[in-house]
């Protein structure tokens, strides 16, 4: 498979994050049947700040952290968009993360 057409699966995934949760890099992975590829998901999402219809600000790593938000455009426009959907953040980092927790079927 190519890097393009797993970029693809990658985002088909993320369009299918509920507002208001959010997933993993891993999950996202484990999904796509690469578990070991969970750097590659977050490669895919930084590649595509560009396309709202994306919602990759739900996705955080394995302990709830924005590890991504450097990659956002605007000060803290990862953190904004998570509590625009009624996420807490506090020190970046989702409270009650398993609560939040969406698992990809």
């Amino acid at each position: 498979m190519s890097q393009k057409d797993f970029f693809s699966r990658v985002y088909d995934v993320v369009k299918t994050i509920p507002a208001g949760r959010v997933t993993t890099y891993g999950f996202i992975a484990k999904k796509l049947g690469s578990a070991s590829s969970s750097r590659t998901v977050g490669w895919a999402l930084n590649a595509c700040h560009n396309d709202s219809s994306i919602p990759a600000h739900r996705v955080v790593n394995r302990n709830g952290y924005l590890t991504g938000k450097h990659h956002f455009k605007g000060f803290d426009l990862m953190r904004q968009l998570l509590e625009n959907e009624g996420i807490k953040i506090d020190d970046d980092k989702v409270i009650d993360f398993e609560d939040k927790l969406w698992i990809p079927q």
